[in-house]
């Protein structure tokens, strides 16, 4: 079997853990089949010695005219301040037309748009990012709140660990479920979580930057049961409504109806997992009014039906009491 030849291009300023989590995937992937399965590599735009965030040096080639099977972006200080050059735009739009596929982890999400390569696509990032790559790239569909997200040829990820788990998928792509099973029970990480599943809890973490915004946002925590329409939402934030789908997609990075089902769909996933409360009960306790709307919600944000969630839910206590 040819080694599949996988780049990961990297930044000043970079974060270890968006490349090297994803590069150990893959290296162990060759450990554990005790093959060359992918021939790894590391690249930047001037080559040499990059610093990273915490200080440690990497060796990296420059970039030129080899051509990859896949191509990692990583994040770093200039691709999250849009300091990305012309030549590494050309260089990302060949590559990409070289490969079989290119993917983005964290903030890299940010060279890729720069390129062209997420217009029109579905893409995802850090949240913490996620507004200002919508509103940098206005025709990449930003979706702020996956693990890792793949359209077509195109994969981008969350940054910090979900770029381990873009590698697992991609892993599984080429080889199947059991290799990247075996990789990820060799790495000690779970596998793996469902592209769709929720970066962070939006109950807690989702907030707006104007008081407007927080105070609409606050509402809806508070009357997730009730009717939460986008117009009631502007009367609460004193707004028009287009000022209102303005403001909070430019502060939040996604629609508001999509916030509403993702802080309902979380509320719904604390029932599911801690009480004994039926489907239907808790459907309609948090606003979806009936089970099937609620599952298709968790089926989108988390990557599994309500019944799995309370099934996994109750085997880890389990096992903690085991313990």
């Amino acid at each position: 079997m040819t080694p599949r030849d996988t780049a990961f291009l990297i930044f000043a300023d970079c974060s270890m853990l968006d490349f090297t989590g994803p590069l150990s995937a893959f290296d162990t992937a060759n450990r554990v089949s005790g093959k060359t399965l992918y021939r790894l590599s590391l690249l930047s735009e001037p080559g040499g010695m990059i610093r990273s965030s915490a200080g440690a040096m990497i060796q990296t080639e420059a970039i030129g005219n080899a051509s990859f099977d896949t191509l990692v972006v990583a994040g770093g200080g200039a691709p999250r301040e849009g300091l990305v050059s012309d030549a590494l735009r050309r260089y990302i739009v060949r590559a990409a037309a070289r490969s079989r596929r290119i993917a983005g982890v964290c903030t890299g999400a940010f060279v890729l748009a720069a390129a062209g390569l997420l217009d029109g696509k579905r893409a995802t990032t850090h949240w913490r990012m996620a507004a200002k790559l919508q509103k940098m790239h206005p025709k990449v569909k930003v979706d702020s709140d996956r693990i890792y997200s793949r359209d077509g040829s195109v994969w981008t990820s969350a940054g910090i660990s979900a770029g381990i788990d873009l590698a697992l998928a991609l892993v599984e792509d080429d080889h199947g479920v059991e290799l990247a099973r075996a990789v990820a029970r060799e790495l000690v990480v779970y596998h793996r979580r469902p592209g769709g599943q929720s970066q962070f809890s939006a109950l807690q973490e989702m907030d707006g930057g104007s008081e407007r915004i927080r105070r609409a946002l606050s509402y809806v925590r508070d009357h997730l049961h009730q009717d939460l329409t986008v117009d009631v939402l502007a009367e609460v934030a004193c707004l028009s409504r287009r000022q209102f789908d303005r403001a909070f997609a430019s502060e939040t990075g996604q629609t508001p109806a999509r916030a509403i089902e993702q802080m309902r769909a979380e509320a719904a996933r604390l029932r599911i997992e801690e009480s004994g409360d039926s489907l239907e009960s808790i459907a309609r306790a948090t606003g979806f009014g009936d089970a099937e709307r609620m599952r298709r919600a968790c089926m989108r944000l988390f990557g599994l039906p309500p019944q799995a969630m309370r099934r996994l839910a109750r085997h880890e206590q389990n096992d903690e009491q085991a313990h």
